[in-house]
């Protein structure tokens, strides 16, 4: 098998052109997110439709990988990001000006669909090009830039509906994906030559005729990381979700105090990353992510523990902020394992790690508000037991990652 074109650096301009690719989940789901509200009135629409307008952007965001990612392994790189990017201008303006909530919910599909190329599509472009550690380090540069998107996001959300509606977050939106496709267009060469594509013909190639996701799915290495990696960023998601009922509700926070304790931990994860890159130089990829589970676990726990015993607001930031920082070690370098597993199919390879961090992190937002939402017990609880499949994972992977992949 031909690997990748490993060489020892790559401009800057491509580093952050796979960096905002990544972001757009983020910016799809927590930009609009103060404008959310307004909807209904708007749109003569109810609450519950305006909800769902945010599960659709995630149903988008999950069925896009799994499409992009295989279409990426047969006709190369930049076609899917391409059409991808210019998809999204073109259902976030029409998100803009729609009349009809159950038009947006559609658009919000196929926006989030859009999106999620440049996601699953960004991660194959660095399996393509770099292996093992310096894979591993990139993810680790693109992840630092990206942890600034749930901070930034809803900022410039709200600074936009100072000056305009709804309406012009979608505008906003669409100018970003206009920005960046041309900035991809040309910072972004294709990174996958024709020899290394799959095969048009299921004759011809034999990881075709196998099935890739079969492929994938019968590998203990790839499963394993990629659970441990997903799990632990599940239980991220589910402080996301009960964070303002557990810090704001309960223990009474302003919105700017709040938004400083998010920040916060959204800092933490960008230096866990960091330090996770100067790790490498003496360690692999696979103990940094061991590392990053530990540190998941803990925090975990001393989270279920202080809320338990209701120990206090710094008690529970401090619990927050070991487990969420975890992150950092967790997802660019289980992503990065998992990828470099399964070079030949990195497209594929990537469509299935986002669709699990999707996946099991939707899991979690029900089961974070469960009982009293506002004890944060519910919340450590479940994060507890993220954290433990997280490790599970891990073993199930460790005897896998001991052999060549």
């Amino acid at each position: 098998m031909t690997g990748p074109a490993v060489v020892p650096r790559a401009g800057a301009a491509w580093v952050v052109a796979l960096a905002l690719l990544s972001s757009f989940g983020p910016l799809c789901l927590d930009m609009y997110l103060p404008a959310l509200p307004d909807l209904p009135g708007e749109l003569g629409s109810t609450a519950t439709l305006a909800q769902l307008t945010l599960s659709a952007c995630i149903v988008g965001l999950g069925l896009g990988q799994l499409i992009a990612g295989p279409w990426s392994d047969r006709v190369g790189r930049r076609l899917p990001l391409i059409v991808g990017l210019l998809l999204f201008v073109g259902s976030s303006a029409l998100c803009a000006v729609t009349t009809s909530m159950e038009l947006l919910v559609a658009l919000r599909v196929v926006q989030g669909a859009a999106g999620a190329v440049g996601i699953v599509v960004g991660r194959a472009v660095v399996a393509d090009r770099f292996a093992g550690a310096a894979a591993a380090s990139y993810f680790a540069i693109i992840a630092a830039i990206n942890g600034l998107s749930p901070i930034l996001a809803p900022v410039v959300g709200g600074q936009i509906l100072a000056v305009g509606t709804w309406r012009t977050v979608f505008w906003v939106l669409a100018g970003f994906g206009l920005l960046l496709a041309v900035l991809t267009w040309f910072a972004v060469p294709e990174s996958l030559p024709p020899g290394r594509r799959l095969r048009t013909r299921v004759s011809d190639d034999p990881v075709r005729r196998e099935s890739a996701f079969r492929t994938l799915l019968t590998d203990r290495g790839y499963v394993g990381v990629v659970i441990a990696g997903s799990m632990v960023t599940a239980a991220m998601f589910g402080y996301i979700s009960a964070s303002p009922f557990l810090l704001r509700t309960g223990f009474g926070l302003s919105p700017q105090a709040f938004s400083v304790c998010f920040a916060a931990n959204a800092v933490g994860i960008i230096i866990t990353t960091q330090l996770g890159r100067r790790l490498l130089v003496r360690t692999s990829a696979a103990r940094v992510l061991t590392l990053g589970v530990a540190q998941a676990i803990v925090g975990a726990v001393a989270l279920l523990a202080v809320t338990l015993v209701g120990a206090g607001l710094v008690a529970v930031l401090i619990a927050l902020f070991v487990m969420v920082s975890a992150v950092g070690f967790a997802l660019p370098f289980s992503s990065a394992i998992a990828m470099d597993r399964h070079r030949r199919i990195a497209g594929t390879a990537s469509a299935l790690v986002g669709l699990a961090q999707y996946a099991f992190g939707a899991l979690t937002a029900p089961l974070v508000g469960l009982g009293d939402r506002t004890t944060g017990v519910a919340l450590g609880a479940t994060a507890v037991v993220a954290t433990a499949l997280a490790a599970g994972g891990l073993l199930v992977a460790r005897p896998a990652l001991a052999e060549p992949a």
